[in-house]
């Protein structure tokens, strides 16, 4: 029987051979690129998922953005005062900002902006909850006036996890957070060509002649966008020997997420450069409804804990090479300064299958129907899928697997109906470590109940934790609040990870100036 590697590899070396190269000849302006996914839509304030975030980072431009050391800097804003308490923070647009309809930026379009991303945001909610008033005071200039201390302001405007403080026309920004946008103008480096526009196919971003510079190096999302690119093109390729083959040939320039099987003949391409995509890494998410039984009672949640083996996900994900994953009995991203595995102990030692068969019998769950929906376009959630599928069945759920796409997954994790009526019960998804250091970009952490994310976990015990840690005045008191956070939130089990691993990138060596960072950075890439 030929096994699923072997055929993989064989297929991508054979496709490699009878592509045409269509991409010779093309010039330097273009670049062809593989996202980890179809993009579904292009609003990164209604949604969350990774790919609509990364084309949005083209199209909007952000007040404040983070670089590699997680810094906020200032981007679209020359700079800011803020009071002693904290409270009254004013900020000033960089002036002569432009939309991509030729209007210029103003403070008011700053303020819808920023009341869309607060209803959906966990950041903006809290920021929400203490303001008295946010107000355009000129054309560039606007204020938060809050009635509680709030330290974070500019990592809460500049942070990289969606939902993103993106800076729209006010008739757009005046959208309903809960409605997609249907109209895709921003002030960023790159245009977005709706009219070129194939779900599914492709999509199309031309450079934005009159985009504002800034003339700082750049350093992920802040400093200088800069970009080389006339034009960038997105192809959706979600088969990955299609892809692969893709590279080789030279059809494409660039794949984001290669899968394991894969790399070992991409790097035996004297013309391919492989490298990890992130330093920060990644943790892998099971997703459990709180809403809808089984999983609004907690003894289903700490069952399937009980039987989740980190390792069975983790391999399926990179496959064998123990360098590119770990266990993780926590919520945070390993090797970071407050990296806590406090409350962790029921992911620790060897599996327990008849215990978590008892608790569910205790709860009189045995045999209940799991709706558990998985995108099997993408590498990472297929392969988690299929391992939950087989752990629900161990401990004694009954399955319904519902194999689809990333962008229907998208819509469907938003239903709070039953499975029955086109909810769910369980979904995979994965977080970037980035977004997983500490509780201020970390929206998956959030337990609020229905302001909280798809899933819509509730437990009161987080939620004080959390803001312990937002009202710590050190170090040592941050510590403390995300040891508490993490064993709240295994009491609570927020949700399942499935463990910390890292991906692959791959490109073209005609291709300079690739970085690691959580998402594809664009700006300062060329090509030869």
């Amino acid at each position: 029987m030929i096994q699923r590697r072997d055929f993989l590899k064989t297929a991508a070396a054979a496709s490699a051979l009878a592509l045409p190269n269509i991409a010779r000849g093309q010039g330097a302006k273009l670049l062809r690129f593989v996202p980890q996914a179809n993009l579904s839509s292009l609003d990164a304030v209604a949604g969350t998922q990774y790919v609509v975030r990364n084309a949005a980072f083209l199209i909007w431009d952000t007040l404040y953005g983070v670089d590699s050391q997680l810094t906020p800097k200032p981007q679209m804003c020359e700079g800011h005062t803020v009071d002693a308490a904290l409270k009254t923070w004013t900020f000033k647009l960089r002036p002569g900002l432009k939309f991509h309809d030729g209007e210029k930026v103003t403070s008011k379009d700053v303020v819808a902006s920023l009341n869309r991303w607060m209803v959906r945001d966990t950041m903006g909610q809290i920021i929400k909850t203490r303001l008295d008033a946010l107000e355009a005071l000129d054309d560039l200039t606007f204020r938060f006036r809050l009635n509680q201390p709030f330290a974070k302001m500019l990592f809460a405007l500049g942070k990289n996890n969606a939902p993103v403080a993106f800076i729209m026309p006010e008739r757009i920004a005046n959208t309903d957070p809960f409605k997609l946008i249907s109209e895709y103008v921003g002030s960023g480096p790159m245009r977005f060509r709706q009219d070129q526009w194939v779900p599914g196919a492709e999509a199309v971003f031309e450079r934005f002649a009159d985009y504002s510079v800034r003339p700082e190096p750049g350093d992920w999302l802040a400093g200088g966008k800069k970009m080389y690119f006339d034009r960038i093109e997105w192809k959706i390729m979600p088969d990955a020997a299609t892809a692969g083959a893709a590279l080789q040939s030279g059809e494409v320039d660039w794949w984001e997420t290669p899968i394991a099987d894969l790399v070992p003949l991409l790097k035996k391409n004297k013309n391919i450069s492989v490298d990890i995509a992130d330093p920060f890494g990644n943790i892998g998410a099971l997703r459990m409804n709180h809403l809808q039984p089984p999983f609004n009672d907690v003894r289903a949640r700490k069952a399937l804990l009980m039987g989740l083996d980190q390792q069975d996900y983790m391999q399926a994900v990179v496959g064998d090479n123990p360098d590119l994953w770990k266990r993780l009995p926590s919520y945070f991203t390993p090797g970071t300064p407050f990296y806590t595995e406090e409350g962790g102990e029921i992911l620790k030692g060897p599996r327990n299958y008849d215990g978590a068969k008892k608790l569910l019998a205790e709860a009189g769950l045995l045999g209940a129907k799991v709706t558990l929906v998985v995108a099997t376009d993408v590498g990472i959630t297929k392969a988690q899928g299929d391992v939950t599928a087989d752990l629900l069945k161990r401990i004694g759920f009954e399955v319904d697997f519902v194999a689809t796409d990333w962008g229907t997954v998208g819509a469907r994790r938003a239903k709070k109906d039953p499975p029955s009526q086109g909810g769910w019960n369980i979904f995979h998804t994965w977080h970037a470590g980035a977004d997983c250091v500490n509780p201020a970009p970390y929206t998956a952490l959030d337990a609020g109940g229905d302001k909280a994310w798809f899933g819509w976990p509730k437990s009161d015990e987080v939620q004080a934790d959390i803001l312990k840690w937002y009202a710590a005045p050190d170090a040592a008191a941050e510590k403390a609040a995300m040891a508490a956070i993490n064993k709240a939130s295994f009491e609570n089990v927020t949700y399942a990870p499935t463990g910390f691993f890292l991906l692959y990138q791959a490109w073209r060596n005609s291709l300079s100036g690739v970085v690691k960072a959580p998402f594809p950075v664009f700006w300062g890439v060329q090509k030869s």
